[in-house]
């Protein structure tokens, strides 16, 4: 190993003290040993020159240099990203006791991007203290960066700092801003798929890999690379393997990737362990649809379930930014221990969380008021459900000639539209065009979107829309209905409609494939685009609304007897009882009509 710098006159057994700090091992998210802080010192002390170690994430020494920034020769490094922090940070001695960063250490900071500049000193109570500066990741006018950093702490403050979030959150800020200062530039990702042999799932990670795909190139990034592990577990601290993410490590140096994207969740460490070791922003499936979300959201509604989603999302992953960011401000408004401002942004996002809750809950009541007003015009209700992408809002404009968005790409639709259909002469429903479901479908995002999903629990029939065309269609009508249940609307009447037909046949099928689908499932296989295979929908729809009947059980109160000669009209009346309510009755009623008496059902 070789010292750098200034090594005139410096005996050869000092040299080999210097060499001896290669041998120097720092615990990863530690800035520096002690033991490494006081060897350093004893040195400067010798030599009365400022001795620095350059050490990589991993804790290891990879250069060391005596003299200060204007003498010493900086380390080559190979930077992991044109944009992101170097992997490298410089930890040197002051001579002088003092220290404050000088001009050149921070020149040599912005320059180099190392992960951060500290620098130490033996106080005369023979206390080490250190200063520490890092780029914050905003960037001047002129596209320099800059630096924000503490005051003089004594090493056990300092080694306090949470480096490995540091890094984390610098990356994140300095990617967000170089991309947001050149918006011709997309984000570069690599996507990482693992099948675990523990865990049982009927999708291919190559399939599902595939959406993952379409779903990166839906939220405007450019894939630059895909990996695949297979596994018997996830890793606790990687979640991949660590062979794996060394080779994603390296990947991301090849093709000057920016971002890495796993298709699942992981755990806020898992993805802070994942950042560190591989230089790169990292987001999971959850995020990236939330994202996704985001972008679509276009009504109030929508934004606010959004951001309702994003919170309860980031929430658990607030650990350890309080911290970092009260150490690091040494301003007004950061003052108190780090745990306190995190207990204070905790506070802050369940108060905000409250609040969009209070809203939806008035969203929800609005909804319902408008359903009702819907039930009273007596009109039967329809939803259409199925996976992102299957065609839903294409049938409806189909069906109701309207314009309601309709994308080839996923999530396209966020907020329900609501249409009148006619099915035939004298027949009319509302049908409602719903978000689209996908598998692995973040919990967090279906409990915020309840009061959109409502529409789908209280329609009188399911309209589930498959993509034909797609191999994976099964597994698909799997996730909606796994969906479906969560909301409570898996017992619901359905009719199956296997859409994009025309697709299908594109790709080689046939109309006995086609009608294989339905073996089972009441339904019909159509392309929105052929008029005649619409007007099959909508004779399918009026069969069921026409014929459809339901039993149901009401208790209709002694005050209201005019209800119950309305119900013999209306339907067949097959059991009659009484309480201290008042007429309880099992009726059978059509569908069109079992709305109206909604509310006396018991």
């Amino acid at each position: 190993m070789v010292v750098n710098g200034k090594l005139d006159n410096i005996k050869s057994g000092v040299i080999q003290e210097l060499e001896a700090l290669y041998e120097l091992e720092i615990p990863q998210g530690q800035i520096i040993t002690r033991e490494a802080a006081e060897k350093m010192l004893e040195l400067t002390g010798v030599l009365g020159r400022e001795v620095a170690v350059y050490i990589n994430r991993k804790g290891t020494v990879v250069q060391v240099s005596v003299g200060d920034d204007a003498t010493v020769e900086l380390p080559d490094i190979k930077q992991r990203s044109a944009i992101r922090l170097s992997g490298i940070r410089c930890v040197h001695t002051h001579p002088s006791a003092d220290t404050r960063l000088s001009a050149p250490d921070l020149s040599s900071l912005r320059s180099m991007r190392f992960d951060c500049m500290v620098a130490i000193g033996l106080k005369k109570n023979n206390k080490i203290y250190g200063s520490l500066a890092f780029l914050n990741g905003e960037l001047t006018e002129d596209g320099g960066y800059v630096v924000s950093g503490t005051k003089e702490l004594p090493l056990k403050e300092l080694n306090n700092i949470d480096l490995v979030q540091l890094i984390v959150l610098v990356n994140n800020a300095l990617g967000k801003n170089r991309l947001k200062d050149t918006e011709e530039q997309m984000e570069k990702a690599i996507l990482a798929g693992v099948a675990f042999s523990s865990r049982r799932d009927d999708w291919q990670v190559e399939d599902s890999l595939a959406e993952l795909r379409g779903l990166v190139e839906t939220a405007g990034a450019e894939i630059v690379g895909e990996v695949i592990q297979n596994k018997d577990k996830p890793d606790n601290a990687y979640f991949l393997g660590k062979g794996k993410v060394e080779e994603i490590a390296m990947l991301a140096q090849n093709v000057e990737a920016d971002l890495l994207v796993i298709d699942d969740e992981i755990s806020p460490s898992q993805q802070r362990n994942l950042e560190l070791s591989t230089g790169l922003r990292v987001v999971d499936r959850t995020a990236l649809i939330l994202d996704i979300f985001a972008q679509r959201a276009r009504s109030s509604a929508g934004k606010l379930q959004v951001e309702l989603a994003q919170l309860k999302y980031n929430l658990p992953r607030l650990g350890g930014q309080g911290l970092v960011m009260s150490r690091l401000g040494g301003g007004i408004g950061t003052r108190g221990p780090g745990e306190t401002k995190l207990e204070m942004d905790r506070r802050r996002i369940h108060g905000r969380i409250h609040d969009l809750e209070e809203q939806l809950k008035k969203l929800k009541n609005q909804r319902k008021l408008h359903r009702n007003q819907r039930k009273q015009s007596r009109l039967a209700s329809a939803a259409l459900v199925g996976y992102t992408n299957a065609g839903k809002s294409t049938i409806l404009n189909a069906l109701s000639d309207s314009d309601v968005l309709a994308e080839d790409k996923l999530f396209a639709t966020l907020d329900p539209t609501t249409r009148l259909v006619d099915l035939d002469e004298k027949l009319q429903i509302l049908l409602t065009d719903t978000v689209g479901f996908i598998q692995k479908l973040p919990h967090t995002l279906v409990s915020a979107f309840q009061a959109t999903l409502e529409e789908t629990t209280e329609a009188d029939l399911l309209v589930h829309v498959v993509d034909a065309s797609d191999p994976n269609y099964e597994l698909q009508i799997k996730a909606v209905i796994k969906v479906l249940d969560e909301i409570g609307a898996k017992e619901k009447p359905a009719i199956f409609v296997f859409n994009k037909a025309d697709r299908l046949m594109e790709k080689g099928g046939t109309d006995f494939d086609a009608q294989r689908m339905l073996q089972g499932r009441e339904g019909v296989v159509i392309s929105a685009k052929k008029s005649e295979d619409l007007q099959k929908l909508r004779e399918k729809l009026a069969s069921f609304f026409n014929q459809g009947k339901v039993i149901i059980k009401l208790c209709i109160p002694y005050t209201e007897g005019n209800v119950i000669t309305r119900l013999h009209e209306d339907g067949n009346v097959l059991k009659t009882d009484y309480d201290e309510k008042g007429t309880v009755l099992e009726v059978e009623l059509p569908v069109t009509d079992a709305e109206t008496y909604k509310q006396y059902e018991i």
